[in-house]
């Protein structure tokens, strides 16, 4: 950290445009510079930092029933999680529900289709995940009312049941969104 220094607070003009410009470059050589350590780069609380407010907020709106204003912030989060590369993130997961949930709510279904098969093929490996049932459910409903094939995720779907998951009690996807906790 040596290498790094933030231009001094002064008592007076800490708002010019030139002031601001040299603690955003000093800021970003800092953030460059904590990227470049791994441990750092891979923790969660560095990666959170970007990203969970924009899940929070995001979530409070999909709550509140205002799906539209909660799809800008989800695409946010998802754009940022992306660019930080961390989409196999149980964030990540939860970003792609808000985005199925809203393109869903605000009727563009293809969309929201389009986020369940992402998040469908992100789960491929794991033999179970909360959120596969939920995720499963919503492909199959998106993929009949679009006219997509829904035979895989159908398959798939049965075979966690034959493997004794209790489905029916399995909330939506928007159930699970609303009720995950995000700290």
């Amino acid at each position: 950290m040596a290498g790094i220094a933030f231009p001094r607070k002064r008592l007076r003009r800490n708002f010019t445009a030139e002031t601001i410009a040299k603690r955003s470059r000093a800021f970003e050589q800092f953030l460059s510079h904590l990227h470049s350590i791994a441990e750092i780069r891979r923790s969660p609380e560095f990666l959170e930092f970007f990203f969970l407010q924009d899940l929070q907020a995001a979530q409070r709106l999909t709550c509140t029933g205002m799906y539209r204003e909660a799809l800008a912030t989800w695409a946010n989060a998802y754009r940022l999680q992306d660019r930080l590369g961390v989409c196999g993130s149980g964030r990540f997961l939860l970003t792609l529900a808000g985005l199925a949930v809203c393109h869903q709510e605000l009727d563009e279904l293809g969309e929201a289709h389009g986020c369940c098969e992402q998040a469908l093929q992100l789960l491929e490996a794991q033999g179970s995940h909360p959120l596969l049932g939920p995720f499963l459910q919503a492909h199959i409903h998106l993929a009949w009312k679009v006219g997509k094939d829904k035979r895989r995720s159908e398959a798939r779907l049965q075979d966690l049941r034959d493997a004794g998951m209790p489905l029916q009690q399995q909330p939506t996807l928007k159930e699970c969104l609303i009720k995950e906790p995000l700290e």
